[in-house]
């Protein structure tokens, strides 16, 4: 790392400026003293703190008692923060919990578990998948009473922006009450094939030239209300006829009709600000020449995503332990590979102890560049020193 100071900051303050073309949603952008403050935090954490921060994960794998039961992840149920987790959360200090339906109960009980989730070690972010429609972990919750929205298909179908910022912002609100700080939401995937089983009404159009105003729309109405919004799956899983949950999927385009289709959408999400984009695990060997998965490749994340379309917010995976990556990579080589690739946090691995001791190794014995590491850091934590400003 240079030693130059002013030198430093400026880089530091490019790299967490999301994009300069913003004009409707909040950015990532910190003056030079914030700045300062962010890279005097990233002095003090140990090389196992900034590991952590790279880390979002299921409640259940900072669980030793979970382990002990025998018991299944979705049967287990776990809907507090144990003594076990406070201890483990020591030796692994993720950066973020993700809560799925199991772990919501009623009203009361997800407040108390997302305050002591927040208390953990690593200072950790909440997220969860709240899009409306079928995939909403509180509003599909008959112990709630939140809005609740047919699809987000049909709000599409309205051909009002002004639905979409509505909706997101109802959503926002309600996120931001029981204590999350991330909506994976919205998807900017245009439905484009017929025999897709993934998508489906989940995007706001099979027309990406509709849905992009849709979804921005929807991303300042959550960004309104305080909660950060994920566009997903980049580089698109609407034209596509597998399920990455189950195993390998991939699209046939090539890049040229990506930017004529999927990247409409991505583009003006990326000109609106947006401050985290979720990577799909489809191939697109038509783009890459290989069949690996998007999330591992560092010519659609680092040469597509980040220098052609100019985006510089967080990049986050979807799934690890989806069929997809974990069918053919442990969980150590997925870790790292994703890494090398450009991706800012790693979500969900399949298994955290692994994942995580092999970042640490591959740093320690130069694989990756502990400067490497501290380029995520800094994005994760200007997102998180923003977020303490709202």
């Amino acid at each position: 790392m240079k030693r130059n100071t002013s030198l430093l900051l400026a880089c530091a303050a490019l790299l967490l400026t999301v994009s300069c073309k913003n004009t409707n949603s909040p950015k990532t952008v910190l003056s030079q003293e914030e700045t300062k403050v962010i890279e005097d935090q990233l002095k003090e954490l140990s090389l196992r703190e900034k590991v952590g921060q790279l880390f979002t994960v299921r409640p259940e794998a900072m669980c030793p008692e979970l382990e002990a039961s025998g018991m299944g992840m979705y049967t287990y149920k776990l809907q507090a923060v144990t003594d076990g987790m406070v201890e483990r959360s020591k030796i692994y200090p993720v950066g973020g919990y993700t809560l799925f339906a199991h772990n919501i109960d009623n009203p009361e009980q997800l407040k108390s578990f997302t305050a002591a989730l927040h208390a953990l070690s690593g200072e950790p972010l909440l997220s969860v998948d709240e899009e409306g429609g079928r995939v909403a972990r509180i509003a599909n919750n008959d112990h709630f009473d939140v809005p609740h929205y047919v699809s987000m298909a049909a709000v599409g179908a309205t051909g009002d922006p002004d639905k979409a910022a509505e909706t997101g912002n109802a959503i926002g609100t309600y996120l931001k009450e029981f204590g999350f700080d991330i909506d994976f939401a919205p998807v900017a995937d245009a439905n484009t094939n017929p025999e897709n089983v993934v998508i489906g009404d989940r995007a706001f159009s099979n027309d990406p030239k509709l849905a992009a105003p849709m979804m921005v729309a929807y991303l300042k109405g959550l960004e309104d209300a305080g909660v950060v919004g994920c566009l997903k799956h980049f580089p698109g899983h609407g034209d596509t006829r597998g399920d990455t949950h189950t195993g390998y999927v991939q699209s046939d385009k090539n890049w040229k009709q990506m930017l004529a289709c999927e990247m409409i959408t991505f583009k003006a999400g990326i000109k609106a600000g947006v401050r985290m984009i979720m990577t799909a695990h489809i191939a697109a060997p038509e783009v890459t020449g290989t069949e690996l998965p998007s999330t591992l490749s560092s010519l659609i994340l680092k040469d597509k995503l980040r220098k052609e379309l100019g985006y510089d917010g967080i990049i986050i995976t979807d799934a690890l332990g989806m069929g997809a990556i974990s069918q053919h990579y442990t969980s150590a080589e997925a870790a790292v590979k994703c890494i090398e690739a450009g991706a800012d946090i790693l979500l969900m691995p399949q298994n955290l102890p692994e994942a995580f001791e092999a970042v640490v190794a591959a740093v320690e014995d130069g694989t990756i560049p502990e400067a490497r590491i501290d380029e995520s850091v800094r994005r994760i934590l200007a997102l998180k020193h923003s977020l303490k400003k709202n």
